[in-house]
Order: structure tokens, then C-alpha cells, then sequence
């Protein structure tokens, strides 16, 4: 006997391919790498599998768990993670999310390899030091005999997880440790040494307040050698199998990204060796952080993407006063607008990594975009979507905030992006940096802007807008979140007006510059085509 049937209930949202996403695919071919739309969609696919979900799952819900010492009390300084972490980490090797778009000479490698990094989110963690990895390569390259020797193995397509020599591994991860106590993103308040060897290694001493994912195979730190401020490769175990004296100290107690491990570490004289030259750690590590930033923007626009499909699905399913969600008319403006800003984000995030496969093959010009862009994006991009999610989950009502949604998660990890890598403050004055001692950048950017010209009154309007904004040297420090937002929009309303669909485009343009719109989502003003773009944001499942 049964008290109640249980209907109106929304399936669950599995069995879906994550690439099939209309401003992604575009974006692909758009940029040179239609060639891996077939192993894209295989890839999507899988992430929008039932076994991959509950991977996901289970890695958040198990953490992982520092062991300092084993059972007779020697010091081993390891991180026991849940079965589910290794999975994905390894999925996401395979499928050459890391380094492995270094090693391939096909132009949009690095398209193709954002592209993945997109769609493969069953969870977010993992993908720390996979980003990482990626970013480290170029760094690496400062220090020649070094990349020849590791960068084979960061750019191969094999996750062997394990404290093992690193030239006994078919493959590796690199880490990073730069922030300390003291200094936090001012990293050239370290107070880390590193005293040079006979041999030409380095001994190391002091410590790191972030450390993330801990039990990667190598690690790019900066220390203070004896010409200032230096980049030191650091492996965890040294090339006779001994331990490097890295001390794991704890874990860190975050609010979100639990599957990934971030620790405090202790250099004991830990032997490290030097890449690029002393007192230039910094410049060294420059490229290592503009690549971290784009996965940061990436990784944002995922995270839109899976909070409006999420939500449309739900409203595509779910019935209230006698209708579907998504036919009532206020739903139907929400969800538009939450795919309007998935979108924004998704086309700039497509045109960086497009001219960040360019400027890898010496495209100077798309250098110097490159270099504006990413930071202008990474700022913008990363602020929405706490916002984002936040609007994505309350479109379940109470369902959305109850941890079996996983739309919690999704909110938990929402503010990491714009923090990681440069708060937004430390953005946003990158920003000013490179518009007044660079002023290629802006002229790339300008170039950019230019070629949609006349394409939308509101976006030259806001264009001119832009160009007094950039004229008025009144307190520009104290505007400099303002200038940077607009920035962002016009670069992202260009990238619409020219590539997006017309529909998106428009309810952009009308509502993010040409100001009709209000304070919350769900403000977008009459006549958009708010059918054509929510269809856009609605995954197929079965």
C-alpha cells in the first residue's frame, strides 16, 4: 500500500552530451579546430553520463585526507583521495586536457584543448591540476634543459598517480606554489630562500600558504636566490626515488572545489632547481599565470553553461499553475537571460583560446589582444557567475538548494574562479598596467572592436562611451572595475553582433549596453526572442 503518488518530478539531467552547445561548437570551427568536433562530442558525451555524475559526486563527497606520517611514525606527507578523483583525473589526461595540446602541431590545438576543458565538468577539482599542467609548460621552456627532459612527460597522455621517480612515470602533473603567509597575491613579499648548490640545484627553505593539488610530480615556486626573487622547478621525489623534503602541514578547509586537494606547505632544504634567471621569477612565471587565468574565464563559462541547462531543463519538465515552468512568461525572461550571459562568456572564452593558439605560433598581433583580453575577460567573466548560479539554482525553488541537485555544489564553487589567480582588484589594475606601459594592447583591442563597426548602434555607442572612459585620466585607479566592465562588454557584444546567433545578440546589446535592464536576471526588455535562445540553452537527454 502506497500513501501518495509521486508525480511532476523533473528526470534527472544524464545521458546528455555537454558539447552539444550551440556558441561552443560554433566557437570550434570558428577557430581552427573543427578537426576534433568528433572526439569533442565523445568527450561531452561522457561527462553527461550517469557514471560520470556520480563520479563527480562521490569525489566531493569523500575528500581527501592529508597522512602525515605512517604507523611507525615516519614522515610520508601523502593525500589519500576517493577512487572517483583518480577516474576523472585520468578521463581528463586521456583526452589531453593538460599538456598534452603543447605536443600537438595541428593549428587549434590549444582551441580543441579549451574546448574539452569545457565540456568535461562532472566536477571542477580536478580540473586544478590539469590547468595547472598546462600552464606550466611555457614556464618550463625558460629553463631548455629542463623542458627537454619533463616536458615529454607533462604533455603525455597517462595519469600514474603515486610517489615515484618521475623519469620511472610514463606521465606527470606540475603544481604550483607561489603565495605565503605574509604576502598573499604580492609575491614579491616571499620570504621563501633558495641557496645555490655546487652541483647548480638549489636548497630550499620556508613555506607556501596555497599549495593546491600537493601531490602533483612537479612544482613551479618562487623563492629568493641571491639576486632576488627566482623560479625554481621542485620535484616531490627526487631522481633517485628519494623524497624531496616538501612537508604536507594540512589540508585546507575550503568552501567549495572539495574534491581538490590545496595544502600549507614546509620547504626543509628541499632541493629545487632554477629556471630562468635569478631576480626574474616573475617574468619567468608570467605566461604560466595569463594560462591559468584563461582556464579560470573557462572554467567560469562551464559553470553558466551547466547552471542554465540545468535550470531549462528543470523548467522544461516541471509544472506550476497549470503550466510548464519554461511557458510562464517572468521563467521564460530568467532563463533567456541566464543563456544570453552563458553565451558572452562562451564566445570570448572561445576567442581567447583561439588567440592563444595563435600567439603560440607567433602571431604577435593576437599576442597583444591576448594579453588584454584574458585579464579583462578573467575579471569580468568570473564576477558574473556567482550571480549566475545563484539565479540558476533558485529557478528549482527548493529542490535547487538541496545538495542532491547539485546545483549547491555548483554555487560553492562559484566564487573561486574570480579569486584564484588575482582577486578581482589585482585584475582589474593588470589591466591599467597594460593599457599604460603597453600600448600595443590596446590597439590590438581596438582592432578587434573595430571590425564590428556599424554592425549595432548600441555597440558603437558604447564603444564611443568606452573610448572617453579611456580619455579621462581623473582617479583611474579608483574606476578601475568600471573601466574594465565595460571593457568586457564590448568586446563580448562584438564577438555577438559578428559571430553569435541574432537572437542572442540582440537581447545583448539591448539589455547589456544599451542599458534596458535592471539589477537582477530575468530583466531583459520586450521583444527579445526569448523561445529561440532558451531552446539553445535545453540539453537533449536520451
Amino acid at each position: 500500500m502506497t500513501t501518495h503518488e509521486v508525480f511532476n518530478q523533473v528526470p534527472p539531467l544524464a545521458g546528455h552530451d555537454t558539447a552539444d552547445d550551440p556558441a561552443l561548437l560554433d566557437g570550434l570551427d570558428r577557430e581552427g579546430a573543427g578537426w576534433a568536433t568528433a572526439e569533442l562530442h565523445e568527450l561531452g558525451r561522457l561527462a553527461g553520463s550517469t557514471e560520470a555524475i556520480e563520479h563527480g559526486r562521490l569525489a566531493n563527497d569523500h575528500p581527501p585526507v592529508l597522512r602525515t606520517h605512517d604507523r611507525y611514525g615516519h614522515r610520508i606527507d601523502e593525500v589519500e583521495f576517493h577512487p572517483s578523483w583518480h577516474e576523472l583525473l585520468g578521463t581528463a589526461v586521456t583526452y589531453g586536457l593538460h599538456a598534452a595540446a603543447w605536443a600537438d602541431d595541428r593549428p587549434g590545438a590549444h582551441v580543441a584543448r579549451a574546448a574539452k576543458f569545457y565540456a568535461w565538468r562532472p566536477d571542477a577539482g580536478h580540473g586544478c591540476p590539469i590547468s595547472m599542467t598546462y600552464a606550466a609548460v611555457p614556464a618550463l621552456r625558460h629553463a631548455p634543459d629542463l623542458a627537454a627532459r619533463y616536458e615529454p612527460l607533462l604533455t603525455a597522455t597517462a595519469y600514474e598517480p603515486g610517489l615515484r621517480a618521475p623519469h620511472s612515470k610514463r606521465g606527470l602533473l606540475a603544481g604550483m606554489s607561489m603565495t605565503e603567509k605574509q604576502g598573499g597575491s604580492d609575491v614579491r613579499a616571499n620570504t621563501t630562500t633558495a641557496r645555490p648548490e655546487p652541483d647548480g640545484s638549489y636548497r630550499l627553505v620556508g613555506h607556501k600558504w596555497f599549495t593546491s593539488a600537493p601531490t602533483c610530480d612537479l612544482f613551479l615556486t618562487l623563492a629568493q636566490a641571491p639576486d632576488g626573487l627566482t623560479c625554481f622547478l621542485v620535484p616531490r621525489v627526487l631522481p633517485d626515488g628519494t623524497r624531496n623534503p616538501m612537508r604536507l602541514m594540512r589540508l585546507k578547509d575550503k568552501l567549495g572545489n572539495r574534491s581538490n586537494a590545496s595544502s600549507e606547505i614546509e620547504y626543509e632544504h628541499a632541493v629545487a632547481w632554477r629556471v630562468g634567471d635569478e631576480g626574474r621569477g616573475v617574468r619567468t612565471i608570467i605566461d604560466m599565470v595569463n594560462l591559468t587565468r584563461l582556464d579560470c574565464l573557462v572554467g567560469a563559462a562551464a559553470g553558466m553553461r551547466q547552471g542554465v541547462t540545468t535550470a531549462a531543463h528543470h523548467a522544461a519538465h516541471r509544472r506550476a499553475f497549470g503550466r510548464h515552468l519554461v511557458d510562464q512568461p517572468l521563467m521564460r525572461n530568467v532563463l533567456a537571460d541566464l543563456a544570453v550571459e552563458s553565451e558572452a562568456a562562451t564566445v570570448l572564452m572561445m576567442r581567447l583560446a583561439g588567440a592563444t593558439d595563435r600567439s603560440a605560433r607567433g602571431d604577435a598581433d593576437e599576442s597583444a589582444f591576448r594579453r588584454l583580453a584574458v585579464a579583462v575577460g578573467k575579471y569580468w567573466v568570473c564576477k558574473r557567475w556567482p550571480g549566475h548560479a545563484a539565479e540558476a539554482l533558485e529557478c528549482l525553488g527548493g529542490n535547487g538548494y538541496v545538495e542532491e541537485s547539485g546545483m549547491p555544489r555548483l554555487f560553492r564553487e562559484s566564487p573561486l574562479n574570480s579569486i584564484w589567480e588575482g582577486s578581482g582588484n589585482v585584475a582589474a589594475l593588470d589591466v591599467l598596467r597594460a593599457l599604460t606601459r603597453e600600448p600595443e594592447v590596446m590597439a590590438a583591442f581596438e582592432a578587434e572592436l573595430a571590425a564590428a563597426a556599424g554592425a549595432d548602434a548600441r555597440l558603437d555607442a558604447a564603444v564611443r562611451r568606452l573610448r572617453a572612459d579611456l580619455t579621462d585620466p581623473h582617479e583611474v585607479e579608483l574606476r578601475a572595475r568600471r573601466l574594465v566592465e565595460r571593457l568586457a562588454l564590448v568586446v563580448q557584444g562584438s564577438l555577438l553582433v559578428r559571430h553569435g546567433h541574432p537572437a542572442v545578440a540582440d537581447a545583448f546589446c539591448a539589455s547589456r549596453l544599451g542599458g534596458d535592464h535592471g539589477y537582477a536576471y530575468g530583466t531583459l526588455p520586450a521583444g527579445v526572442d526569448t523561445a529561440t535562445i532558451i531552446a539553445r540553452a535545453t540539453p537533449k537527454v536520451g
